[in-house]
């Protein structure tokens, strides 16, 4: 049996009903508020580390430093947030680079590092809905990360310097944030490299001085932007600024060894703008343009906004793909990694457009002879449906680009011509510079036809395993 405990003197019972009273008059005082820790990613399906909770970003400002001899990046990254939660702490992510300081507000906060996770307590609490500023100083040697699929992302050191690439979760390699497509945010970048060399950013350049050897650049980005299609491109480049017929600023850096072979087809960009204003809706950024590094300097082209990055001159297909992109992806932005199709399916689509209206193939045709033979060219063709990758070394396979654009033709059969290129025009309108994911867009086609079965379309192409039953006429 338990041995009974001895009886609490009076005076010691008394004393403590005072303090409990006390504290409780204390918290009513104050609200009640006590904050609690952001969470360390946002479970996204794919990725569920990347990003972070309790707070969304407005604004990145990022100042830089690099030097390519010694592939040594000095920074300072300011982000002004809000919270959405009454918080005592919150993470960023940075993978890899030493953190020398964090203040939250002005004042120093404690800070620790567990993988890519950056945790931050401010010296206060923060209340849900205050808006407020955490700067992290840094440096180190950025990271070349390796995506689930094999390719390389992050920080790629080049021939003349580096060019940054961030999808999917690449961007924390250089600076920390809250690195999920889901938390979009305006930029400024000030970047200062060897005087002779380029630093090309997103956005618009707005300050340029060279001193002491050194040249220093400031690059503005007014829309939101994922941090994913963040870029920093440094190097020599031959950069040139012209508009498109209707005053759209052109920005194109180019590799001097990639500049012929490169000539022709960026001529291109104010036509394909055009086009794709005529089928998409009213460009959605302040500039456009391109930057094109040597082949090598990556493994794949990239939608970075305003101005795709290419490894080597692209052809007129690629090149329409991207800049379809600054619709479909990187104005309308996925929720999760799990959408990766809404980006990719549209834009191979528009390279399916773009050969029905310049003398090559029909969509239908391309449909076709996808349908008929397209596992010669793409062996995983029926491996897995768009709307759910097998995996997260998947999210960038033939299905997600190919089936995607399928899922669309499919759409447009069942809508006719005239719905379907309304569609390619409000869909990007209705969320421009916001986010989306799957439910939203079916949701959106259903609603512009109630009484047409999509049922099939989502079943069969979209989620559906294997290869669809041939569609009827």
């Amino acid at each position: 049996m338990p041995r009974s405990a001895p009886p609490v003197p009076v005076a010691l019972r008394v004393a403590t009903a005072l303090l409990v009273a006390g504290a409780l008059a204390l918290t009513a005082c104050d609200g009640g508020v006590h904050g609690t820790p952001g969470g360390s990613g946002l479970r996204d399906p794919y990725f569920p580390k990347a990003g972070n909770g309790g707070y969304d970003v407005t604004h990145y400002d990022l100042d830089l430093a690099y030097d390519p001899d010694t592939e040594k990046l000095s920074g300072t990254a300011t982000l002004t947030a809000r919270a959405t939660q009454d918080l005592s702490a919150f993470d960023l992510d940075l993978d890899g680079l030493d953190v020398q300081k964090v203040t939250v507000g002005g004042e120093t906060a404690r800070w620790n590092r567990t993988g890519q996770e950056l945790t931050v307590r401010p010296p206060d609490d923060l209340d849900e809905g205050r808006i407020f500023r955490v700067t992290v100083d840094y440096s180190g040697t950025p990271a070349t990360l390796t995506d689930p699929d094999g390719s390389e992302e992050g920080w790629l050191p080049t021939g003349t310097g580096a060019v940054a690439l961030g999808e999917p979760t690449g961007s924390m390699a250089w600076f920390p944030g809250n690195h999920h497509p889901s938390d979009k945010a305006s930029y400024d970048l000030t970047i200062t490299v060897p005087e002779g060399l380029q630093a090309v950013s997103n956005g618009e350049l707005t300050a340029s001085r060279t001193s002491g050897g050194r040249t220093t650049t400031t690059w503005h980005t007014a829309e939101p932007m994922a941090s994913y299609v963040a870029t920093l491109a440094i190097g020599d480049y031959d950069v040139h600024r012209t508009t498109t017929p209707e005053g759209l600023p052109v920005h194109t850096a180019v590799d001097p060894a990639e500049a012929e072979a490169s000539r022709k087809v960026l001529a291109r960009i104010p036509a394909v703008i055009a086009w794709a204003e005529d089928n998409f809706g009213p460009y959605p950024f302040s500039s456009t343009g391109a930057i094109v590094g040597r082949e090598g300097d990556a493994g794949y082209a990239l939608e970075t906004q305003n101005r795709p990055f290419f490894p080597g001159a692209p052809d007129i297909g690629t090149l329409v793909h991207e800049l379809a992109h600054q619709w479909y992806g990187d104005s309308v932005t996925p929720k999760t990694w799990r959408d990766m199709w809404l980006n990719e399916g549209f834009a191979t689509y528009a390279e399916w457009l773009w050969d029905e209206d310049h003398g090559g193939d029909s969509a239908q045709e391309t449909f076709d002879a996808l349908y008929d033979h397209g596992e010669d060219d793409y062996e995983d063709l029926w491996s897995f449906p768009p709307g759910k990758p097998s995996s997260a070394a998947h999210i960038s396979d033939s299905p997600v680009y190919q089936r995607g654009a399928m899922v669309l033709h499919q759409i447009r059969r069942r809508l006719g011509d005239t719905a379907f290129f309304a569609l390619l025009r409000d869909w990007p309108t209705t969320h421009r510079h916001g986010t989306a994911d799957t439910e939203d867009f079916t949701s959106y086609v259903e609603d512009l036809a109630p009484d047409e079965d999509f049922g099939p379309v989502w079943d069969d192409w979209l989620y559906g395993e294997g290869k669809p039953a041939r569609p009827g006429p």
